[in-house]
């Protein structure tokens, strides 16, 4: 079995460690600080192993025409996964990736190298302050934004905000969807003001997760998405039944119940998500 890959990252000091799937030949797993980030599928990039990104590859399979070339902005960059499955899916994707740590991408893209046909920019700096500084005429031209960001295992408290999705906001069109990953365990409390702060700034919102995340039994990743008019389109009803299964739906009545009890998150109030225990990623 092919010896994993390990790099100490210049900015973080962290460990980033890219380890070969022992179950599919050409997949490599990314984790950073010991947390699994993402899965790499070389031979299938449309394969997405991990729940949470394959919700959010649901999502945007749902969101917008099949094939159809898009407009995506990607906060986090992990192991570039689903910038690799958008250009994979949807050629002639334009698509730009944020990432604080650069000697992250070029150590995936070392050993996990993109496609030459991947239209993919990548922008290095802080997720908030670069794209905060991006051309204006990106103003509302954005169908996609994915927000990603993580310090080793936990979100930081600036890119959780309403200032911060606001900002979000002003890239999308009109037709325009975000997707968040949001980490959380019992009592959901950050996830759900997450949802609630999402909410606020678009209108509405949804949330999909594993059942026993969604039910406060473990700690997980929750998706969270938006489109740009505040509107829940019907196919949202649809994602339930695309899996990982079991999977719970949080949309409609059952968002406005499950965040209700959760304060609005702005920069002045807002922390970062919490860490999982440091032992469950740990055989």
């Amino acid at each position: 079995m092919t010896e994993p890959f390990t790099k100490r990252l210049a900015g973080s000091g962290l460990i980033a460690s890219l380890q070969p799937d022992a179950w599919r030949p050409g997949s490599w797993i990314l984790s950073i600080d010991d947390t699994p980030q993402s899965h790499i599928d070389l031979a299938d990039p449309t394969a997405l192993h991990f729940d949470y990104i394959a919700r959010m590859g649901h999502i945007i399979d749902a969101a917008f025409p099949a094939g159809a070339a898009i407009t995506a902005l990607h906060l986090g960059a992990g192991g570039l996964s689903l910038p690799r499955y958008v250009s994979a899916t949807r050629s002639g994707s334009r698509q730009q990736v944020v990432e604080i740590e650069r000697d992250l991408i070029d150590f995936v893209r070392e050993h996990c190298p993109l496609p030459r046909s991947a239209s993919i920019r990548c922008r290095y700096g802080d997720a908030r302050d670069v794209m905060e500084a991006l051309p204006k005429g990106l103003l509302g031209q954005v169908d996609l934004v994915v927000v990603d960001v993580f310090h080793g295992a936990r979100t930081p408290a600036h890119v959780t905000s309403v200032e911060f999705y606001t900002a979000v906001k002003a890239l999308l069109t009109p037709t325009g969807v975000v997707v968040a990953n949001v980490t959380d365990g019992p009592p959901m409390a950050f996830a759900r003001g997450q949802l609630a702060t999402i909410r606020f700034v678009f209108g509405d919102a949804f949330a999909i997760a594993e059942q026993g995340v969604v039910n406060g039994k473990r700690f997980g990743n929750v998706v969270i998405a938006a489109k740009c008019d505040g509107n829940v389109p019907a196919w949202v009803s649809t994602l339930a039944g695309k899996g990982p299964h079991p999977t719970a739906l949080i949309a409609g009545p059952e968002a406005q119940a499950w965040s209700a009890s959760a304060a609005i998150v702005t920069d002045n109030t807002a922390t970062p998500s919490p860490p999982p225990a440091r032992n469950l990623f740990r055989s």
